[in-house]
């Protein structure tokens, strides 16, 4: 499995009806992911980055949810399932999953189950999903992890590593903002 088309179709089939507020989140990081994709990098960078853009929250899907931490049960379905390692790697690991994972006791099984890759495509992937909203919305990153925190309140889970990942999330999506900056247009 390797289009965007099947991401799509995967995705829209596990969270469409059971989770649609997420399915709107989820279908505008996707269109972001093909704009910045197609703006910097290789055709197979900007595949992988579409991909995982749309099937990045998966894991949220009531058929999915083993650990109630979705990059995790999302990447690990994605694997199952005979999805490509990058972008099940991809998922398992975006937006700071690494820190969420430390906060719920599930780093290690993380990091020896998929590789992160530390590129500017996890960047990209990053900025795509830290300035969408939970409804499909674009906002500046502050406003995205603002709403995080307020969503989840004070002594949630989330909050903490939130908190935790604030400046790498924000160091993320300001080098893709500058990426795309250099870009001609």
């Amino acid at each position: 499995m390797s289009t965007y088309e099947t991401a799509f179709e995967t995705s829209q089939r596990l969270l469409s009806e059971a989770l649609p507020r997420r399915w709107r989140h989820v279908q505008a990081v996707g269109r972001k992911a093909l704009d910045v994709g197609g703006r910097l990098f290789s055709a197979d960078d900007a595949d992988a980055l579409a991909m995982a853009a749309i099937l990045h929250d998966v894991g949220y899907s009531p058929e999915l949810v083993k650990t109630g931490f979705h990059p995790l049960d999302g990447a690990r379905w994605l694997r199952a399932e005979g999805w490509d390692d990058r972008v099940t790697s991809l998922v398992a690991h975006h937006s700071c999953a690494t820190l969420e994972a430390d906060e719920r006791g599930l780093r290690r099984e993380l990091e020896s189950e998929f590789m992160n890759e530390d590129s500017a495509v996890t960047q990209a992937l990053w900025f795509c999903d830290m300035t969408t909203g939970p409804d499909g919305t674009d906002l500046k990153v502050e406003t995205r992890l603002a709403e995080i925190l307020e969503r989840y309140g004070p002594e949630h889970v989330v909050t903490r590593f939130i908190k935790r990942a604030r400046p790498l999330i924000l160091d993320a999506v300001r080098q893709t903002e500058q990426r795309l900056a250099a870009q001609p247009t």
